[in-house]
């Protein structure tokens, strides 16, 4: 069987370096501006683009492109070129008209999105205007997006995984190289940060597009709505693609409910929010990228064995490699948003938030990052209905226990409902797996996970013991606290590792060699 693991490093190595610099991209945002109106107005404002890039690339496009390409590709470089070029054609009409819709109704968008912003003297006008500078970002990164899908079909996972960094260095610069110019001249700085992340997008695409050119695609001036390969296509895509409306039209709700809590509330969730993919771009979505183009091989040559056992292997490994950092990460919560937040105008208080609001997101990690793997046996499959009726389900769920929870909870109950809903969601798509491949024995992944669980409660709290007594007495500073989270997280993670060992886990000594081998 051929090892994922290989792909998964190449995925997770530049993944890493593009997380990295994304919090990087946080440090600085939160020196810079802060947990305020500013700060809150950028976040609704990127947040209607983040919205629709959803739908549009990524997750729906990779989804239902990867599949069919796969299919394609078998049939010759001139038929896999053809569709390539008609997809890439229709996303830059389609996706070109939504960029310029928004741009002209940033404002209406804007007071829907952040309607109890209107009580603060500015920030609506403040959110559409940032909105109408970052809306372009929607077109680059759908753009980025089909060519990553494009060279994941090819078996080249690093120059995709790697072109968020190139996202985050643009977030960075930009903003800082203009935040003097704004504030000279008397004007919010904030403007900068918005400026950033649409020339940010670009750079995405524009990293990836001679790597597309490398491995054989020559473009064709061709589009086609009527071309068969073409509705195969959006026969995956629509129903991904509305599953995801659902959920983001969710995310848009819970924004409307979050903008009418106190003051920083969406700042610290973002906040929050930022850490938490940290382990679920690095590993869970790595797993996932790699695993569909495999599955999609797999089940157009039917092969029904390989599928289980390809399946089983990949829910291992991503949960491996995201139950132990999770757990240490929620352990460790507080001393991790210190160090990469708690600078400038970032305050104790605001670390305190986000570091609350971070445990109830990163418990939901290893479900959210299994769920991915799960559904993509239904999109090699060609069923993109499936997964799509599991996320109203689990959306619905989020909705109702947000609403239920908020006036108890405050922006707290955002996170939990979170997590909540993927637990739900992953259940759900489990239950009906056997109506897709047979039935296939999960007892062993179930059993792993609760070994990983224990041995990774034990590792994070032995952790925290180790930050509270050693490291505490030593004051706050920015350098003892790093020494803290660096020497308390690697001990947890040592931990975790020998008492897998010591219980004869075999697959804790063969998942780190295959992650590692060349």
């Amino acid at each position: 069987m051929e090892d994922i693991a290989r792909g998964v490093r190449s995925f997770t190595l530049g993944t890493a370096v593009s997380r990295v610099l994304g919090l990087v991209r946080e440090v600085v945002f939160a020196a810079l501006f802060g947990a305020g109106h500013s700060t809150d107005a950028f976040n609704a404002a990127f947040r209607i683009p983040n919205l629709l890039r959803d739908m549009f690339a990524e997750t729906a496009l990779s989804a239902a492109f990867v599949p069919v390409l796969a299919a394609e590709k078998k049939k010759g470089k001139e038929a896999q070129n053809l569709l390539a070029s008609n997809i890439f054609n229709t996303l830059f009409v389609v996706v070109g008209a939504v960029t310029v819709l928004g741009i002209v109704f940033s404002r209406p968008l804007a007071k829907v999105i952040a309607f109890g912003f209107r009580n603060v003297s500015g920030k609506l006008s403040l959110t559409g205007s940032l909105t109408s500078i970052t809306f372009p970002f929607l077109l680059f990164v759908a753009l980025a997006a089909w060519a990553m899908s494009y060279l994941n079909t090819e078996g080249s996972f690093f120059v995709p995984s790697l072109a968020p960094a190139f996202f985050n260095v643009f977030s960075i610069l930009v903003p800082l190289g203009l935040f003097g110019w704004y504030t000279a001249r008397g004007g919010d700085p904030i403007y900068g940060a918005a400026i950033g992340v649409t020339v940010g997008g670009l750079m995405q695409f524009a990293v990836q597009a001679p790597g597309v050119f490398r491995k054989g695609f020559r473009y064709k001036f061709y589009l086609s709505f009527r071309d068969p390969e073409f509705r195969r296509v959006m026969a995956l895509f629509i129903p991904v693609a509305i599953g995801l409306a659902g959920s983001r039209i969710n995310v848009a709700v819970n924004t409307v409910l979050v903008s009418f809590l106190e003051k920083g509330s969406m700042t610290w969730l973002n906040y929050a929010f930022r850490i938490m993919h940290l382990p679920l771009g690095l590993f869970g979505v790595a797993v996932g990228a790699v695993t569909l183009p495999k599955l999609s091989r797999l089940a157009a040559e039917n092969d029904l064995g390989a599928i289980h056992e390809t399946l089983g292997d990949s829910l291992k490994m991503v949960l491996f490699l995201t139950v132990p950092t999770s757990v240490v990460i929620a352990f460790l919560s507080h001393p991790i948003t210190a160090v990469i937040y708690q600078h400038g105008r970032f305050t104790a208080t605001d670390t305190s938030a986000v570091a609350q609001a971070l445990v109830l997101y990163i418990v939901g990690i290893p479900f959210m990052a299994a769920l991915r793997n799960v559904a993509s046996v239904f999109y090699a499959y060609k069923d993109s209905k499936t997964p799509m009726y599991a996320s109203f389900a689990s959306i619905g769920l989020n909705l109702v226990l947000n609403i239920s929870l908020m006036r108890v909870l405050g922006f707290l109950a955002f996170p939990l409902s979170t997590t909540i809903a993927a637990v739900v969601n992953i259940v759900l798509l489990v239950w009906l797996l056997p109506r897709k491949i047979g039935r296939i024995d999960l007892a062993p992944v179930l059993g792993f996970f609760l070994a990983l669980a224990g041995a990774s409660a034990a590792g994070g709290f032995a952790g925290w013991l180790l930050n509270r007594f050693l490291f505490g007495p030593m004051g706050h500073s920015f350098w003892v606290r790093l020494a803290s989270v660096a020497v308390s997280g690697s001990a947890a993670l040592g931990i975790f590792y020998a008492l897998l060992v010591a219980f004869g886990v075999k697959e804790a000594k063969e998942y780190l060699k295959r992650f590692f081998r060349r």
